[in-house]
Parts: C-alpha cells; sequence; structure tokens
C-alpha cells in the first residue's frame, strides 16, 4: 500500500460532499488535482471505491469501509501533530463558530490576530442566516455563534462586539427628497426583503409594525450580496446593514436614504450555550476578544464608528 495521507483527506471530502467538484472547492483544489489523488488512491484497491450512476458519483459500500478507516487516520495524523505542537509549548484545539450572513464582514476582523498568536488552532466558520445558526447552537454543534439578535428562548452567555446599524440604501439614480409622510414614502417604493429565518428581515419588519405602515414589498432575496446588487441595479430600495455595504458607499453605487427613524441599531453579539463546557482553545478565544474588542474596532472600524 502507498497511499497518502492527502489521497486519504481528498477521498474523505469526496464521500462527505458525493461530487469531485464540491470535494475540489472545499480543498481549494483544482477538479483534475482531486480526480488524480482520487484515481492515484483507487489504484491500490482491487474492488472500486466509487461508482457513477447516471451523472451522480457515489461510494460503495466497500468506499465507506474505507472512508472509516481514512477518517481514523486522518484523526490520528491530526492528533500527532498536535501533541506535537502542544510539546512546544503551543496551543491546540479547534473552534466552531456559526455566523450570520451579515456577520461575515464582522467576525473575520475579531478572529485575525488570535489565529496568528495561535497557528495550532483550527477554526471552522459556518456562515448562513440567523433560523440556522440559532439551531447550530441549540443542538450544541458549535462553541459559539454570531448574532444581531439574540433568541429569546435559550439560557445565553453573551459577549457584545460591535453595534449593528441598519439604513435605507438607494442606488445611485434615486433621487433624495425629504420624507413627509412614511406611509406614502414606503407604499410609492419596491422594498427589497431577505427570507424568512434573515435577522435582518426579522429587524426590518420589526421597524416596519413600530411605524403601522403599508409597504410595497417587490422582491424577497436570499443573501445579503444579492440584495445589494438588487438595490445597486435598481430593483428597488431596501433596509441594510451598513456594515455590508462600505464599498458600495465609497464608489457611489449606493447612497443611504434619511429617514425618521434610522438608523436601526442593534449589537452583533457572541453567544454561546451556557451549559456547554469550551475546550481551551474556544475558552482562550473568549479570553482574548473581552481583552482585545476595544482596540479591534479602533484598528478595523474607525470607519464604522463614524457614521
Amino acid at each position: 500500500m502507498n497511499y497518502t495521507l492527502h489521497q486519504l483527506q481528498v477521498f474523505a471530502k469526496i464521500a462527505d460532499t458525493q461530487s469531485i467538484t464540491k470535494a475540489a472547492e472545499a480543498l481549494h483544489l483544482t477538479q483534475p488535482a482531486v480526480s488524480i489523488q482520487l484515481k492515484k488512491l483507487q489504484e491500490q484497491f482491487e474492488i472500486p471505491l466509487t461508482e457513477v450512476v447516471g451523472r451522480q458519483l457515489y461510494i460503495t459500500e466497500f468506499g465507506r469501509e474505507i472512508e472509516v478507516a481514512a477518517r481514523n487516520i486522518i484523526d490520528q495524523a491530526i492528533a500527532i501533530q498536535n501533541k506535537t505542537m502542544a510539546y512546544k509549548g503551543q496551543m491546540v484545539g479547534k473552534v466552531t463558530i456559526s455566523v450570520v450572513s451579515t456577520g461575515k464582514y464582522v467576525m473575520p476582523f475579531f478572529l485575525r490576530d488570535f489565529f496568528r498568536l495561535h497557528p495550532g488552532i483550527e477554526l471552522a466558520m459556518d456562515v448562513t442566516n440567523k433560523s440556522q445558526v440559532v439551531d447550530s447552537l441549540s443542538r450544541n454543534q458549535v462553541d459559539f455563534s454570531l448574532v444581531s439578535i439574540v433568541p429569546d428562548n435559550m439560557q445565553l452567555g453573551q459577549l457584545d462586539l460591535i453595534k449593528n446599524k441598519l439604513y435605507l440604501v438607494a442606488n445611485a439614480d434615486f433621487t433624495r427628497k425629504k420624507v413627509k409622510n412614511l406611509n406614502t414614502f414606503f407604499e410609492s417604493i419596491p422594498l427589497i426583503h431577505r427570507e424568512p429565518g434573515s435577522g435582518t428581515r426579522q429587524t426590518m419588519e420589526r421597524f416596519i409594525q413600530s411605524l403601522d405602515i403599508s409597504v410595497n414589498r417587490k422582491l424577497e432575496l436570499s443573501s445579503n450580496e444579492a440584495v445589494k446588487q438588487a438595490v445597486i441595479a435598481g430593483l428597488g430600495l431596501s433596509i441594510m446593514p451598513l456594515i455590508g455595504i462600505k464599498n458600495e458607499l465609497t464608489l457611489g453605487q449606493l447612497q443611504i436614504i434619511p429617514i425618521p427613524g434610522l438608523p436601526i441599531q442593534t449589537t452583533w453579539r457572541l453567544i454561546w450555550q451556557k451549559g456547554r463546557r469550551h475546550g481551551p482553545a474556544a475558552s482562550a478565544l473568549l479570553d482574548y476578544l473581552t481583552a482585545n474588542k476595544s482596540q479591534i474596532i479602533r484598528q478595523h472600524f474607525d470607519w464604522y464608528e463614524a457614521y
């Protein structure tokens, strides 16, 4: 047997994704590179590891057995690496974080220097919508979650990081005028919404309900980026987090429309299950953020604080 650890890692990812293409994307490799590694691994066995039915790749029953063995080998290799780094005095482990979609503009800046200080710690960060973030937290699948609206049905610990400010935004061609009647204004413009389960949508709907006004809902889109591009294209206006539109404001592609009651302000918070026992890596990250969050805000978010 002449298989390599890299071949086993590639095969494990193929088994996860059931796809050469998706495995290549996850591993940041080209499709031919993944195919070559799979072929070289297959050459070590007389029984097929995979099969293609129609255009879909499947792992064979024998392949599943090899997958289990491969994961054990990979885990042991990681354990050896961790023991080596721990012996050298470096902290090791893994931190898992689920992040609401607009939080991707926030969380990396709070993590960067910590992971530079501790190269032996791995990070798994899942970026998705609020309902899925809360679900992963409730199932105890992650160490932390980043949200701007804290769920009220869980016992949580939390660390406030930075304010989340939401403004009404339009594209550069929109004629800005003084808003005299909010109800008339929102009935006359197409308002673009995020999908159900989004924290941004929940915040927007609470604002609209508090004003007791009617709106012209034009579109419902499933990501902040999609909403942003729709607004730039002139399909409508939207209430969006400031944190995600810095470049578009600078380039003049978007403009903030001042109306009474905005910006809406919430807070980006790192939350965790109170009953969860954090490992050394997660505890170290929490201590680091508590001690350094003010410095991180000054270093990376001066522009944001000015609004």
